[in-house]
């Protein structure tokens, strides 16, 4: 029976992923996280698992390498605000951590599947390719973005990147994402805010090649980057650093009357000024190039929002048992 470390696992992506283990049957599994909310504490009790470790015993381990058996890592967790400022802690929490990890999964044999960023590619001027020798070009717009970036170029500098997978999410939305505060996803505030208020807000576009709401994301569901992530499991000689994305650019305003057509309401969306902290490091446009990782063989489809959101909302959102 296979082992497995999922880091961040009470968490949204790990969360996901470990059930998506469990259906495999897979239960020899650690989870590695903090529960510091308590959506991670519901998170944590839907995952057959066969020991919970908080995520900084789980590193004095890693630093003593601690002999163990395992057969892969799954690295989800990290700090992943983009309005985080303190880049000390991003640099130790993010880009350390993620590299002693790292080391510790190769000396014990271990694949190592980690969680890189589209933040890394920044305002989108250089493009959305996962080409390895792009890399040290990226300009992120914030620290979170740059934590990731670091451990890209540090991991193709050291010549790792032919033995371990590094994903770059996209906008990833669905279910298990509660604890995420200002973090989660637009379909998960928005179905709030239209249930108490019947009205949607959206940011005014602040350039004027964009009208307002028509600023664009590249939106996957986190099934869909789920599957995506094992296919690097099944799949051990693909390496390196790959999209994760639908490779289709939607509009905040598609997703806003996704939401709506989900709730069987109609459209009522109003515009509000984007706050000026922002408004400098705010990506108008992203869109993974998805060629690398269907050349390397991933065949998996990717979930129209309109379908996404749909499911996410009438099969979680809407049912009172979710946050149960």
């Amino acid at each position: 029976m296979s082992r497995f470390v999922v880091t961040g696992g009470a968490g949204f992506i790990g969360c996901n992923l470990a059930l998506a283990l469990n259906r495999r049957g897979h239960e020899d599994i650690v989870v590695v996280d903090r529960i510091d909310h308590i959506a991670k504490k519901r998170n944590l009790a839907r995952i057959k698992a066969r020991e919970f470790v908080d995520k900084d015993a789980f590193r004095e381990r890693i630093r003593r390498r601690s002999q163990e058996r395992v057969d892969a890592v799954f690295h989800l967790g990290a700090c992943s605000s983009t309005t985080e400022t303190d880049e000390k802690f991003l640099a130790d929490n993010n880009t350390a951590c993620t590299r002693e990890l790292c080391e510790w999964a190769l000396e014990h044999g271990a694949r190592f599947i980690y969680a890189s960023s589209a933040a890394t590619y920044g305002d989108g001027t250089k493009g959305y390719s996962d080409d390895h020798s792009l890399i040290p070009d990226l300009q992120p717009l914030n620290p979170y973005g740059w934590s990731k970036q670091n451990f890209d170029i540090w991991a193709l500098r050291e010549g790792l990147l032919d033995r371990i997978a590094g994903l770059k999410y996209f906008n990833v939305y669905g279910q298990y994402e509660d604890h995420k505060g200002d973090m989660r996803s637009m379909i998960n505030k928005a179905y709030d805010e239209v249930r108490t208020k019947g009205e949607l807000t959206l940011f005014k576009s602040h350039r004027p090649e964009y009208r307002d709401g028509e600023q664009e994301r590249d939106f996957i569901y986190v099934s869909d980057a789920v599957a995506m992530t094992l296919f690097f499991l099944d799949s051990p000689r693909a390496n390196g650093i790959f999209n994760c994305g639908t490779g289709v650019a939607r509009t905040w305003l598609d997703l806003a009357r996704a939401v709506f057509a989900a709730m069987g309401r109609m459209p009522h969306i109003r515009f509000v000024d984007m706050p000026a902290a922002i408004r400098e490091r705010y990506q108008y446009h992203t869109r993974a190039d998805m060629t690398k990782l269907r050349a390397a063989g991933c065949g998996q489809p990717a979930t129209s929002i309109e379908n996404g959101v749909r499911e996410y909302i009438v099969k979680y959102l809407a049912d009172p048992s979710y946050c149960q």
